[in-house]
């Protein structure tokens, strides 16, 4: 069927409404004269005051048209608005004409404007036609879209209201080739009815909806989706190489509405992000408001986001501290740009710089210290192990002494699951910078807390940003080993956790966070390549063997053996070695001392004095191992 694809003028649609409502007062006269047995007399009665009042009559309805702009929508795309609209038009008229018939018949005539009953008919006819005409149109334009082979068979994940707008949003772009066919929800009570000419179906349904009907694509439009659910939702969108995308939240749609151009690509932290977190938001704001925090690192991927958080709990003032100075540009443009509160400042330091450390803490003296601070990459810190060194156990340790000097309330440090039986440098550091915060807590007023965790999502160098570049550079995509798991959390879910882990704590904890299930890193670049669109045969997987100082697998102390329980169900005390902090510290300041020299084989030495169960694997420094 051939329709126009430019908009029909808005006098056209003015015209026909106009036409259309003198049509149902036409047929009002039919109805009310039976169509054939009409009363020449009172015909002559009627016509005389049909005369009389058709010309207010039209001039009414018009005007309200005009101002209403019932007209003014797109057809083929009227909405719930757009009905709305119309229907509070058409009353608002026939109020009128009732009212017009009171005052004319109480103090004028005694004749009505026009006879109640043709009123009362015009109203629902004028109603029925308007209504009619529009969904007529509409239909007509659906059924020629369902026709075109070019459009895509869709389906929408999320049959609530964020659903409807989306599939909505999608009819009324001409431009879009999306067609939905119909909606995909988790609640069973939904199941098997319809929204707009479109069945619900359950997740298990849609490998036999994309053989039956064709689907190649799922559109996420959920606004809490169960994250298990999402997950299998995707699996099985993977299993049957159909195309995903996703909807961003309400708050992020662009001036407060959406527009198809917001639909993206879904994003692996979709596939891997768990269950929101719930936090005590009341005990972490107390401890938080109108306080002065400093966060180190405050450039990288968690330091940044911790920033962000805590900007919400509106502190005193919040330090961010880093030497990258390209991040903190960036972040500074980000927080103006958002509108945040001037309650932050930006400081250019270096951890390691112990004079500038103590400019910073005397000048602010910050109450609670969050230190993100620290070199990370394995193999990187397998070949430079004093910059580890210096960096991850020096830096910490300038931070420690100055917030038990200037008295700070907390000192929460960020620490990772390699620091756990460490097999390699990096590791083994940060193991080191967590005894002497653990030791040093029993001789401070200052409260140390440290809290561990394994990779996060999209953090600055992980897994995840670098099989994007490989699949974007056509692959291939490098693994270390085809049985090698890590465990991973999302940025946001790792901060939010650090904050309520540093809040709970009393001094002295190590806190280990829930990570939920190991995920292997083949079996996530297969779905990152599937979620590009791409195959295997597309995109290659090279197995490279493991980096120096990599395990296979990693260790959290998660176990119940090892750990205790606390109110939280995702954070856990982790029951470690104590050390003495007279007897560590000195071999603590050799090894710094030794950092200083750079004799990277002496210096691996004293690590593995200090940490007997640090053992490496896949390094050269295994010659050091008994």
């Amino acid at each position: 069927m051939f329709l126009p694809n430019k908009n029909t003028p808005r006098w056209v649609i003015f015209t026909i409404d106009v036409v259309l409502t003198i049509v149902s007062l036409s047929i009002s006269y039919l109805i009310r004269f039976d169509f054939v047995n009409i009363d020449r007399r009172l015909w002559e009665n009627e016509y005389q005051l049909l005369l009389t009042s058709f010309p207010i009559f039209i001039v009414v309805r018009a005007l309200l048209y005009y101002f209403s702009k019932i007209y003014a929508g797109i057809i083929r795309y009227t909405s719930t608005e757009d009905t709305k609209r119309l229907f509070s038009t058409v009353s608002l008229g026939t109020l009128i004409f009732l009212l017009i018939s009171f005052i004319k018949n109480t103090f004028y005539d005694s004749l009505n404007f026009l006879p109640i009953s043709i009123l009362i008919t015009e109203y629902l006819v004028t109603l029925f036609l308007l209504l009619t005409f529009r969904i007529t149109v509409k239909l007509l334009y659906v059924e020629n879209k369902k026709s075109n082979s070019n459009t895509i068979k869709t389906l929408i994940y999320g049959a609530g209201k964020m659903g409807i707008i989306t599939k909505n949003t999608i009819d009324r772009d001409a431009s879009q080739e999306f067609e939905i066919v119909g909606f995909i929800d988790d609640n069973k009570n939904k199941m098997g009815k319809m929204i707009e000419r479109c069945p619900i179906i359950g997740i298990e349904k849609l490998s036999h909806w994309v053989n039956d009907k064709g689907i190649k694509h799922v559109i996420i439009a959920i606004k809490n989706p169960v994250k298990e659910n999402k997950r299998a939702l995707i699996n099985e969108s993977l299993k049957n190489k159909l195309k995903i995308s996703t909807v961003p939240p309400v708050e992020k749609w662009l001036g407060d509405s959406f527009n198809v151009k917001q639909i993206q690509k879904i994003n692996i932290d979709d596939l891997l992000g768990r269950d929101t977190i719930e936090l005590n938001k009341e005990n972490i704001a107390n401890q938080l408001q109108n306080k002065i925090i400093l966060v180190s690192g405050a450039a990288g991927s968690i330091g940044s986001e911790i920033c962000r958080q805590v900007l919400h709990y509106d502190p005193k003032k919040l330090i961010l501290l880093d030497q990258a100075e390209s991040g903190l540009y960036d972040l500074e443009h980000e927080f103006k740009k958002n509108d945040f509160k001037q309650n932050w400042e930006i400081v250019i330091g270096d951890i390691t710089n112990y004079v500038r450390m103590k400019r910073l803490f005397s000048h602010f003296k910050p109450d609670l210290i969050f230190h993100a601070a620290a070199y990370k990459h394995v193999p990187l810190m397998e070949l430079n192990p004093a910059e580890a060194i210096t960096t991850n156990v020096e830096g910490s340790k300038n931070l420690i002494k100055l917030s038990d000097k200037y008295n700070a309330v907390k000192f929460v440090l960020i620490s990772t699951d390699k620091a756990v039986n460490p097999t390699n440098v990096m590791g083994a550091s940060k193991r080191i910078a967590e005894v002497y915060a653990q030791s040093f807590n029993a001789h401070s007023s200052t409260q140390f807390i440290t809290t561990r965790f394994g990779n996060v999502l999209g953090s600055n160098g992980s897994v995840i940003p670098l099989f994007k570049k490989q699949i974007n550079d056509g692959g291939p995509i490098t693994v270390t080993d085809k049985n090698i798991t890590r465990y991973f959390m999302t940025i946001p879910e790792a901060c939010e956790l650090v904050l309520e882990a540093g809040i709970m704590g009393n001094g002295g904890e190590i806190f280990v966070f829930d990570m939920g299930q190991s995920v292997k890193i083949i079996d996530l670049a297969k779905k990152m390549i599937k979620l590009s669109g791409l195959d295997e045969d597309d995109i290659k997987i090279k197995i490279t063997g493991l980096r120096p100082g990599e395990k296979l697998y990693e260790e959290l102390l998660s176990d119940n053996e090892n750990t205790l329980p606390t109110h939280h169900d995702k954070i856990l005390i982790g029951k470690v070695n104590q050390y003495d902090f007279k007897s560590i510290s000195p071999k603590i300041d050799s090894l710094i001392e030794e950092a200083n020299k750079q004799n990277n084989d002496k210096i691996v030495k004293k690590m593995k004095e200090i940490l007997p169960e640090f053992i490496s694997k896949n390094s050269d420094f295994t010659k050091f191992d008994n």
